[in-house]
């Protein structure tokens, strides 16, 4: 039903466009009109006022704390396979979250994974079938809420000692009411577009020489639209949406000793309006197939480990620090019983160097445009009704701050408006629009020329790494670079070691080529990355095991 992960990375040179700032959020005249004409929202708040009174069990505590979220997500999906659709399906679906809290902001029922009651809800505006559905959510996580405080209690007499900070922040009250979101794609237009994708390999002339090594070959489009409905006992009420849409290709295949191969990518965006044009979608995907041929006639890896130089250009930039860095700045509350920060590999190191001097990291879910293009992590006001705000992450090479929500952790008592939720799941503390600069960024042709003399000096080739592939840190472009500037592609490399020690002690210079990667997953969010030199990373020939080839050639193509 959801999106799965999906990227677009794309180069540009422009200054970034920040989005209007705003301090506090006020009840507008269109957002009274909403509230009274929205008869979803009219219902979760009076649904909400009837619990406040009424729920509580006797000699059981009264919850300080009640929260309805109701998200209603459109979603849209076609695929297509060797030229031909293989599926098309629309889906619309709404879920209501309860969370009900009993002790106080001190201490409370919150156990950190995932409190609360989950219903589903009517589609057709039915406030009656609505209220059930709340009522009866909130039966439940009033239930779960008083057991989990009991063993709770039960739990911290274990311990010497307990965290100083609170278990939950409270917030101000805010009313943050937008237009509804929906679903706006051609979708003719669309399908047309991916089964032509998917059938290149066998008609395009200038590919259709590579047909019988392409094993697989997919494309989709996907679309988003969610509205999400939120309102609590302090006196928030929010609704707000978002739309996403992607378009991608996967193409695949073997090299002669088995190496399974494959190039996966597309074109991702807020506003279907702005995937790829028709003729840009089908270049990348002949780009691909090309790339895909280059990759089966590429050389191993040699199988020497190497140490050394490596540049990184934005795309591949972005993925590390999705990988390495993002998690670790998402403040996750440890165990009881621990004295930790976080459970990330920061948790020591507030205050301290976690990256060079010459970077700077910044999230700002504010900023809505880059280059003229909405960014799909932008937001006004979190999923946990906090108002959204820029948090200076890393200030020269020194980590300053941890996106907060409303889970106090160490020295950071109050949500920094950055909790946020997959669709029915409990927020947790996640990256809107992340950027990555420095006031030291030089242009990328002088970033090449710094890499070949590095190669020069050290009398040895260096690599130069394009995109990164799988779930792990590994390279799926990636160019052996010789002294006289010539580049080889080689295939079946992993990088050694590459980890945040990486990122805080082996970047030496940053290209002023800031790529926007957007990713539309259940907590859709930005990355904004230049090209990166690291100056002594380990490249080695990976250890996996080769596949069969097929026993025999795919069916002809028609003629």
């Amino acid at each position: 039903m959801f999106l799965k992960r999906s990227h677009m990375k794309s180069a540009v040179s422009s200054i970034l466009c920040a989005g209007a700032l705003f301090s506090t959020l006020t009840v507008t005249n269109f957002a009274k009109a909403a509230q009274s004409d929205d008869p979803m929202l009219k219902a979760m708040q009076a649904e909400l006022e009837r619990e406040k009174t009424q729920l509580v069990l006797q000699d059981m505590q009264r919850p300080f704390f009640i929260e309805y979220r109701m998200d209603d997500i459109n979603t849209y999906e076609a695929v297509a396979n060797y030229g031909a659709l293989v599926r098309e399906e629309a889906g619309r679906q709404r879920l209501v979250r309860v969370t009900v809290r009993v002790g106080d902001y001190k201490l409370d029922s919150s156990t950190g994974r995932g409190d609360g009651s989950v219903q589903l809800a009517p589609t057709d505006n039915n406030p009656d079938a609505l209220r059930y559905a709340l009522w009866s959510a909130t039966d439940e996580a009033y239930k779960n809420a008083l057991r989990a405080y009991s063993a709770k209690e039960a739990a911290l007499k274990r311990f010497q000692s307990t965290r100083s900070e609170q278990d939950f922040a409270s917030a101000k009250p805010v009313v943050h009411i937008t237009p509804l979101v929906k679903l706006d794609i051609d979708r003719d237009e669309w399908k047309k577009r991916i089964v032509e994708a998917s059938g290149l390999y066998a008609s395009d002339p200038e590919v259709k020489g590579f047909a019988d090594h392409v094993q697989y070959s997919t494309s989709n489009v996907r679309g988003l639209a969610m509205n999400r409905y939120l309102v609590n006992t302090e006196g928030t009420s929010v609704r707000q949406g978002y739309t996403g849409y992607s378009a991608m290709i996967s193409v695949g295949g073997q090299a002669a000793d088995g190496m399974v191969l494959a190039r996966d990518n597309g074109s991702t965006a807020a506003d279907a309006k702005d995937l790829e044009s028709g003729s840009a979608f089908r270049k990348r995907v002949v780009d691909d197939l090309k790339s895909l041929e280059a990759l089966r006639n590429a050389p191993l890896v040699p199988a020497e480990d190497y140490h050394g130089p490596v540049l990184f250009s934005g795309d591949a930039a972005s993925d590390v620090f999705t990988r390495l860095f993002v998690p670790n700045v998402e403040a996750e509350r440890p165990e009881l019983g621990t004295t930790a920060r976080t459970a990330g590999a920061f948790n020591t190191s507030y205050k301290s160097r976690v990256l060079p001097e010459l970077l700077s990291v910044t999230d700002d879910p504010l900023q809505t445009k880059f280059d003229g293009k909405a960014l799909l992590g932008a937001y006004e006001v979190d999923d946990e009704g906090v108002p959204a705000q820029p948090v200076n992450i890393v200030v020269n090479g020194t980590l300053e701050n941890y996106l907060i929500g409303r889970e106090p952790i160490k020295d950071f008592p109050a949500s920094n408006g950055h909790g946020r939720a997959a669709p029915a799941q409990a927020a947790h503390s996640r990256v809107g629009v992340l950027i990555v600069k420095s006031d030291k960024a030089v242009p990328a042709a002088e970033l090449n020329k710094k890499l070949l003399a590095m190669a020069k000096d050290r009398g040895t080739d260096v690599y130069a790494v394009e995109t990164m592939g799988g779930n792990e840190v590994t390279p799926r472009l990636l160019y052996r670079v010789h002294a006289d500037g010539t580049h080889e592609l080689v295939r079946g490399a992993a990088f050694d070691e590459v980890d945040t020690r990486s990122l805080r002690s082996d970047i030496v210079a940053v290209g002023n080529d800031p790529y926007v990667s957007n990713t539309l997953g259940v907590v859709p969010q930005t990355t904004i990355v230049p090209s990166l030199l690291f100056d002594d990373l380990g490249v080695k020939r990976a250890t996996e095991e080769q596949q069969k080839l097929p026993y025999y050639a795919p069916p002809p193509l028609a003629k």
